[in-house]
């Protein structure tokens, strides 16, 4: 229940910042479709609505609590002008990961190495089903792309296990991603596609 609290006053409190902000100028340096007065973000493909009421899917279901932050912090860390997008790199490059960079591996790469060891076509399968798109790198096993957010692309590489080495799993970004959203929000993202593809 305290937790829940704690949650709410939360997003209230993004719900204020909302106000004070005026999204629809936003657009198009978040590639955000206008809406009346609001935005329609896609988030892995799937459409939020949001505005000074919160954030909700297609249906008007309110979206979860973590659904919701990605997307406030996405608009609230709108950059002034479209970032050059940059070379791909590792959570760990961005210059405030820190902390951060033991709870991404083992939040991610890790889960997805354990999981799909010796099963590439159940991850192939799993991203295919999320509607990811595959890249050819012949530096890894597998290689596909997904778009977190209109400007926040992801790749995901994995090479399986052999006699030598263990499964191995990378996950990338834009460097530009940092001009649009906070570690922690990146990281929540992330996250929640490692959990989409191993819930099975």
């Amino acid at each position: 229940m305290k937790k829940s609290m704690v949650f709410e006053e939360t997003y209230n409190k993004y719900l204020s910042h909302i106000s004070d902000n005026d999204l629809l100028p936003r657009a198009v340096r978040l590639g955000a479709e206008p809406a009346g007065d609001a935005l329609i973000i896609p988030y892995y493909e799937t459409p939020f609505r949001i505005s000074t009421d919160g954030v909700f899917d297609g249906t008007g279901k309110r979206a979860n609590f973590a659904i919701s932050v990605v997307l406030f912090q996405y608009v609230f860390h709108c950059p002034a002008e479209i970032p050059i997008a940059g070379d791909w790199v590792t959570f760990r490059e961005f210059k405030d990961a820190g902390p951060l960079g033991g709870y991404f591996t083992s939040n991610n790469n890790k889960i997805i190495e354990t999981t799909f060891a010796g099963n590439p076509e159940a991850l192939e399968y799993a991203c295919k089903r999320l509607g990811g798109r595959l890249i050819d790198d012949p530096s890894w096993d597998f290689s596909v792309a997904f778009d977190m957010l209109p400007r926040i692309p992801i790749r995901l590489r994995f090479n399986d296990r052999d006699d030598e080495f263990p499964a191995q799993s990378s996950i990338l970004f834009r460097y530009s991603a940092e001009s649009y959203i906070d570690m922690e929000s990146l990281a929540i993202g992330a996250t929640y596609l490692t959990g989409m593809l191993t819930k099975g």
